[in-house]
């Protein structure tokens, strides 16, 4: 049997982890409550600087692990490409949660939360 939470429980505990360490976060496209998988989208920077933009992803690795990883980083001469590539994995997968994260050292934060720093 899968110990896997519900999506949209997930989602919510994402949400709420992200805003009491002080950031921002909100829902992009809403999936399968249930069986749907997420992604984060995050921003990080200091005010007035241009923020790093990354989707971040669970991949399964050899040994049963699946961790977080960033899968793509946002080229801020091309910002539309990120865009689409978004786009395109919703289109593609209704079921997937997308989840804007604008909180200060994503990948610490992510680590701590998932577990896995």
């Amino acid at each position: 049997m899968d110990a896997r939470l519900p999506a949209g429980l997930e989602a919510k505990a994402w949400i709420r982890a992200t805003e009491a360490a002080g950031g921002f976060a909100m829902v992009l496209h809403k999936g399968d409550a249930q069986a749907g998988t997420i992604a984060l989208v995050t921003l990080e920077g200091s005010p007035g600087a241009e923020a790093l933009c990354q989707l971040w992803e669970r991949l399964p690795q050899a040994d049963g692990r699946r961790p977080w990883t960033a899968t793509r980083t946002q080229d801020p001469e091309s910002k539309q490409d990120f865009n689409d590539y978004i786009g395109r994995r919703t289109a593609n997968d209704p079921d997937l949660w997308v989840l804007e994260l604008t909180i200060a050292d994503a990948k610490q934060f992510i680590g701590n939360f998932a577990g896995e720093g």
